[in-house]
């Protein structure tokens, strides 16, 4: 039974429910649990209503935390939205008290599972996630810069006029402001990325990528459709243990932070989290995003409270 339990059904989660309705997936229960019940059940019927034109059977219903028991995957997409003039790390203390909740009820539940998780700031709730549930490292995963490759690929292939499919780059680091492209790995088929774009077109694109998400709130006030598709991507790469490389938050033990990075996921989660052979400048850019979420981290004082550890 590949069985899903979605918490938080906002803007961010029903757009995952409906890009898995709308896909070929593995997933064969769907279980909606979010704070407003009415809301849900209404969601719950509005989706299941599509099912006749569905490509995969899906069975949809509104439950509660004792469903996680026996949960292939927990996707977390609960907590405060970000606003219009917002950085992901202005939420960190809100969702920080909103995790510590919803994880220790998942875990009532004896899931043992997979944790997925889309809030913000994404690596330090994924971290959270780790800390709360005491699950092992690959069992906890975050969408890292999934999105944000998503997008570079989008905007590279919009600019030379290739399929985005057959654009090999990455966005790595924090899921936010300190988050950097490795120009030196990018390629468009196998060509490298200069014979494409000039330095101050690389630039640029690095600009547009990385300040997307505020341009989008700005005009329609969230994010969700693209989190939503790269949420199921990792959701089918884990149910079919794909072994597929996809840009998300994985330990790093090293630096004992989640962190975006190229990662191997299959069946068990995390298989493996790729060694990048990067330049001395971009070594710099993910030291400095490194920084930034161990600060964020440390800005909780989790240690403060043995519970917490």
């Amino acid at each position: 039974m590949n069985k899903i339990v979605l918490i938080g059904c906002g803007n961010v989660g029903m757009s995952y429910a409906y890009a898995l309705l709308n896909q070929r997936t593995s997933v064969n229960e769907l279980v909606l649990i979010d704070i407003n019940k009415e809301r849900i059940i209404g969601e719950a019927a509005d989706l299941s209503h599509g099912l006749p034109f569905a490509p995969s059977k899906i069975d949809i219903k509104v439950g509660d935390y004792v469903d996680c028991k026996d949960a292939r995957i927990v996707v977390i997409a609960a907590g405060a939205n970000q606003e219009v003039g917002e950085s992901r790390m202005d939420l960190i203390d809100k969702n920080a008290k909103i995790f510590k909740s919803i994880v220790s009820s998942v875990m009532k539940s004896g899931f043992k599972g997979i944790f997925l998780i889309a809030t913000n700031p994404l690596d330090v709730m994924t971290y959270l996630t780790w800390k709360y549930s005491n699950l092992p490292t690959n069992q906890v995963i975050g969408s890292g810069t999934s999105l944000d490759t998503a997008r570079l690929r989008y905007m590279i292939a919009d600019k030379v006029g290739v399929n985005p499919k057959n654009i090999h780059a990455y966005v790595m680091g924090e899921h936010g402001d300190t988050e950097f492209v490795p120009w030196s790995i990018a390629k468009v088929g196998l060509e490298g990325i200069d014979t494409y774009l000039s330095k101050d077109d690389q630039e640029k694109l690095y600009c547009d990528v990385r300040d997307a998400a505020y341009d989008i709130i700005r005009r329609k006030g969230s994010t969700c459709y693209g989190i939503g598709m790269c949420l199921v991507r990792i959701t089918n790469a884990i149910l079919n243990d794909e072994n597929a490389i996809l840009s998300v938050s994985s330990f790093d033990l090293e630096n004992e932070i989640f962190i975006g990075g190229a990662t191997i996921l299959g069946s068990q989660g995390v298989k493996k989290r790729l060694k990048i052979e990067l330049t001395s400048e971009e070594e710099a850019k993910m030291t400095n995003s490194i920084n930034s979420i161990q600060q964020a981290i440390k800005s909780l004082n989790l240690d403060a409270n043995s519970q917490d550890k």
